[in-house]
């Protein structure tokens, strides 16, 4: 293999590996986001319920109309909080799955030029050793010819 061609395949697989590792952090920043965004979920849809029981235990004494207003508008509110935590942890899961995807794709892209560049490698022995052998096999020829024509 000629040294521009080693020159060229060397810097592919340098700017490859350089893609895999800075998919490898994404994936690991989206896999942080994504446990962060379901952990968050996970503590509002607890926080609802605790605030519905704590609710339910207290609805049983007498209250105004203008508290259980306030209850349920609040119990709303934190519905579409949980609900849009809910889809914030849902597209970080979709992320993180994306991530994960590109940094199959560009190990796959690294491992396609290390086997491009070891069959190279491989081929341009071969052509070494067939070019050795040929001039070997020339000089072991010559020298049988002079020492015929000595004779």
């Amino acid at each position: 293999m000629s040294a521009s061609a080693t020159d060229t395949l060397g810097l592919l697989l340098e700017r490859a590996e350089g893609e895999r590792d800075a998919a490898a952090r994404a994936l690991h920043a989206a896999g942080q986001q994504a446990q962060a965004a379901r952990a968050q979920h996970g503590e509002l849809a607890g926080y609802r319920q605790d605030y519905q029981q704590r609710w339910t235990q207290s609805f049983g004494q007498a209250t105004t109309m203008e508290i259980v207003g306030c209850y349920r508008s609040f119990g709303q509110r934190l519905d579409q909080a949980v609900d849009a935590q809910g889809n914030v942890a849902q597209y970080a899961d979709q992320r993180q799955v994306r991530a994960r995807e590109a940094l199959r794709e560009a190990e796959m892209r690294v491992a396609a030029l290390r086997q491009l560049i070891a069959r190279r490698r491989a081929e341009a022995t071969k052509a070494d050793q067939r070019r050795e052998q040929r001039a070997a096999d020339e000089f072991a020829a010559r020298a049988h010819l002079r020492r015929v024509a000595h004779l």
